[in-house]
């Protein structure tokens, strides 16, 4: 299908993303993807990993761009986009496995801080949360590059902004979450791992 949409960085980030997938996926079976975007990676990455389902979510506007790489993928286990908006209605089921690319950084804090309350809601016990994205460390940028990042997505949005590491963690822990690795990624981009905080 031609005009499908298109992210240069789906195509240059995917491989080390799914090195870290690898790691998690035994004994997992379903995947919600919160923000597919252009739906590069839900098709690569069920491509690489037949044994997953798949599903896609994003706001409505972008479905018609993930359904055509859904399409043009031939894939049977990657699943037709669903409507997610944090702060609006989350689906009820469960999922083994929740991921999310480059989206915490476009969304308003208050976003972010619906979509940490909303996650243990889909997650089983044993559940991980994989969190793709530049982040902050100890409120200081970690390039020059994500610096002059910062600056564009304030002009574009002033509610979106490269979140803090140690804020996010905050958050993670009030929703029943613990962050326990830290992957560093290419291009100063990291691939944060959450958990449910056991109880003790």
């Amino acid at each position: 299908m031609l005009n499908k949409p298109y992210s240069e960085s789906c195509d240059q980030n995917r491989e080390p993303i799914q090195q870290v997938i690898e790691k998690y996926i035994k004994g997992r079976k379903t995947v919600l993807e919160i923000g597919s975007g252009t739906g590069q990676h839900a098709v690569y990455f069920t491509s690489q990993f037949p044994v997953l389902e798949w599903q896609t979510s994003d706001l409505k506007v972008n479905h018609e761009g993930i359904q055509a790489w859904i399409d043009d993928s031939g894939l049977q286990n990657v699943l037709s986009p669903i409507e997610l908006d944090s702060t609006g209605q989350w689906p009820e089921q469960k999922f083994d496995l929740l991921y999310s690319a480059n989206t915490v950084h476009i969304m308003s804090s208050n976003a972010v801080e619906h979509l940490f309350a909303k996650l243990p809601g889909c997650m089983f016990d044993k559940s991980v949360f994989l969190l793709y994205g530049p982040f902050n460390y100890g409120g200081q940028y970690t390039s020059e590059s994500n610096a002059s990042f910062d600056v564009w997505l304030k002009q574009r949005d002033p509610e979106s902004c490269i979140k803090n590491f140690d804020w996010l963690k905050d958050i993670g822990r009030d929703s029943g979450l613990e962050c326990t690795h830290d992957f560093e990624m290419p291009a100063n981009n990291r691939l944060l791992v959450w958990e449910r905080i056991k109880s003790k």
